[in-house]
Formats: structure tokens, sequence, C-alpha cells
């Protein structure tokens, strides 16, 4: 889902509350919906003077919670970052605290940077407006090391991940790009779009027990289907029936009877219309009670009247 032809950070607040809104109607409490601003990681790498490596530098600093501060620090080393740039980053290595000092922290980090300044005054109106309209479920989380999408993302960066405990990737994600419409020959639109992780979400509502059983719609009556002039002959019955409105169906195929009353007792549709030779012949209709084990023969008006009446 995507807004497109604003830069308004409104639509960014709209999002989350969206992300909540779905995972709570679905069962999913305790997700978390992750947030940076590219901004902000464009400024971290101005200030330790890394603005060449800011691919390199954001895709070692993503990797922090998998491989640990040490392996990281190795891999920027190993793009050519200098060990003094690796000092200025080290307090995103153990960035700890509520959002709000997670903002502040970076606010002080990022002082020198006008647009690490600008990405920290945007992540703060969407943290601030969410603080104050409150999330169902969800809970919004800063996350410097979120570095998804950044040769298309210039604002926002989402990432949602499942409740705890549940071992899966992410289930959703999105951000926001200034000019991903100059591709289709529309430059200079600003959006901001989102995406929901269909089979991740999937997998896990099935690993919490999140599915519940739906009870198909079924109808009252089954009409077997011994052929194609039985069958005929049964679709015009099925046709006064509906007026009736007595939901009634005609097995498709004409397959052996056994198959057929099988079908019916799985699907627990209480009666069965069995039609022949004879009953043609006779303008009539085999009734069976599906409980009951009771068949009668009876005409179509007498048929209507006890299926309405049962």
């Amino acid at each position: 889902m995507q807004m497109v032809g604003s830069q308004s950070l409104w639509q960014e607040v709209e999002f989350v509350q969206l992300y909540d809104t779905v995972f709570t109607k679905l069962g999913l409490q305790g997700t978390t919906i992750k947030i940076n601003n590219r901004k902000i990681l464009s400024g971290i790498a101005e200030v330790i003077g890394a603005q060449d490596k800011l691919i390199d530098f954001t895709v070692a600093l993503d990797k922090l919670d998998k491989i640990g501060q040490e392996k990281v620090a190795a891999e920027m080393l190993a793009k050519g970052i200098t060990e003094t740039a690796i000092e200025k980053v080290q307090p995103l290595f153990n960035f700890t605290g509520s959002n709000l000092d997670k903002l502040a922290s970076l606010e002080n980090m990022l002082q020198t940077s006008e647009e690490g300044t600008k990405g920290v005054e945007e992540l703060r109106f969407v943290i601030n407006t969410i603080e104050e309209l409150g999330l169902k479920t969800a809970s919004l989380q800063v996350d410097v090391t979120l570095a998804r999408g950044l040769n298309y993302y210039t604002g926002a960066i989402f990432e949602v991940a499942a409740p705890k405990g549940v071992k899966m990737g992410s289930i959703g994600g999105g951000g926001r790009y200034d000019d991903l419409t100059g591709i289709f020959g529309m430059p200079d639109v600003s959006g901001v779009g989102i995406s929901f992780g269909l089979d991740r979400i999937y997998l896990v509502l099935e690993e919490l027990g999140l599915f519940t059983k739906v009870d198909l719609p079924k109808p009252k009556v089954l009409f077997v289907n011994f052929g194609e002039a039985e069958a005929f002959y049964s679709m015009k019955a099925i046709a006064e029936l509906r007026k009736n409105e007595i939901k009634s169906e005609l097995y498709p195929d004409a397959a052996k009877m056994k198959k057929q009353m099988n079908y019916a007792d799985k699907r627990e549709i209480p009666f069965v219309v069995i039609v022949g030779s004879q009953e043609m012949e006779k303008q009539e209709f085999t009734l069976k009670n599906m409980i009951s084990g009771e068949q009668t023969k009876v005409s179509l008006s007498t048929l209507i009247h006890q299926l309405k009446a049962s």
C-alpha cells in the first residue's frame, strides 16, 4: 500500500496505525514496528567522515543484532572505514533506552549534520504523535541499525517484527521515497509505502495457533448425479427449491454413489435427493434423511414442503 504526491509526515503516522490495526485484527499482539530514517544514517556517515562509504557502513551496521559488535567493526574496517570513524560510531553499538532517549542521543551525535538533524526531527514527529495517539497492541521502536532499501528510501524506513518468541524474519516493511516515480517519467513525486509479508504472516499465525475453524456455507440438500439426463431433471427441481430459498446443490460429476454420499456426509449435508430412471418416469424424487437414514418418494411440491419444514 502506498500514498503518492505528498511529503506530509502524517502519512508515516497513518501507516504505523495501519500496521497496528491489521496485526491486532489478526490476533498478532506484540508485534514491533521498527522505524529509522535514511537522513539519520546519512548524517551518521557524514559526522564520522564516511560519506563515501554510506552503503558499506549501513550494511555492516544492519548486522549488529546478528553477528555482534566485534564482527561489525571488523567488517567496517575491511570495507575501508577507518578506526577513528568506528570509534565515533561506538555509541550506536550499545544503543539502549526509550525512543526519546535514543532521539536525544542522535540529536547530540548529529548536531553538526544538517541532514542528520532533519532526520531526527522527522523521526521525533512520528514518535511523539504515535505516543500521543497510542497503539492497540503493537509497539513502535527506533532502530538505527535498520537500513533496508537505501537505494531508494530517502526518509522513514519501516520494518515489522513478529511477536517475541517467534523465530521469523520481518513480516512487513516499507519507507519513504522522494523520486522513485522518476523511472516512470514523473520526477520529484514523493511517496511512502508499506507492504505485508503474507507468506510469513501465514506461518506466524500457524505457529501461534491463531487460525480459527471456519464453517463453510453448505446446502440443505444435495442432488446425486447419475448422468446427463438425471442432472438436467435435478437442475429443474433445484431451480424451484432455490426460488423457495432452500439451499440446494447438484454433485458436479456422475461419480460412484458411495463417493457422492461420502461427500454429503463429510460436509454434513442433512438431506440427499436421488433421481434415477424410475423417479423421472413418475415425476418423483427419492428424499433421504442423512441423519435417520429414512428414504421416501415425494413429489416436487412435497419435497419443497418437507425441506422448508425441516
